[in-house]
């Protein structure tokens, strides 16, 4: 698929537990996956390291929520291998433009250092990718990410694919049936995403 799938009909195949995934950024069209087993991390219980834990309170990034959604999508995709092409870029602008995509952005002097970003579905938050020009900056921002999707009301946080970045965490996971059950049980959750920078 590609410039023919509409952001709505995108926000539909998450509903049913799927997501997009280009083989290469310079592909045109990009391939709707639907894995056998999903990742997910636990948010109210997210495992931080000591080290981790006494650089969170040493802040040092100003942490900005939804401020550049644009320059976090864009800089997820700039890496040599990327599944992320110009296509699910302009559909996950639009999602973020409707309020179903969002980000939580670490800045240093005023310049991007790191981010994340992904998509709300009911008290479900699809995390699609995140990225670090220093140090620790996508760490800091995950733990961030899940400090607001607990205030928040978010019961569920996929992360799509077990990988080493994220198996410290707490990472687990289950089969796509159980995954989708999770999902269709939590899509009508009053959930509010709390915006500030």
């Amino acid at each position: 698929m590609g410039d023919s799938l509409t952001a709505t009909e995108l926000l539909t195949l998450y509903a049913h537990g799927s997501f997009p995934m280009a083989e290469q950024a310079f592909d045109e069209e990009f391939l709707i996956i639907t894995p056998k087993k999903r990742a997910l991390l636990p948010i109210q219980n997210l495992h931080i390291s000591k080290s981790l834990r006494k650089l969170v309170r040493r802040a040092p990034f100003e942490i900005r929520t939804d401020y550049d959604f644009a320059a976090v999508i864009a800089a997820c995709a700039d890496r040599p291998e990327t599944w992320i092409n110009s296509s699910i870029q302009s559909l996950f602008l639009e999602l973020h433009q409707m309020g179903f995509a969002h980000s939580i952005e670490c800045w240093q002097d005023e310049k991007l250092v790191g981010g994340l970003y992904g998509l709300a579905l009911g008290g479900t938050f699809c995390g699609e990718s995140m990225f670090s020009r220093v140090p620790n900056a996508s760490k800091i921002a995950l733990v961030h990410l899940c400090t607001r999707l607990a205030a928040s009301g978010f019961s569920v946080l996929d992360v799509q694919f077990s990988n080493p970045h994220l198996e410290p965490f707490g990472l687990y996971e289950i089969p796509q049936e159980e995954y989708v059950r999770l999902l269709h049980s939590h899509l009508g959750d009053r959930v509010s995403w709390l915006d500030g920078h």
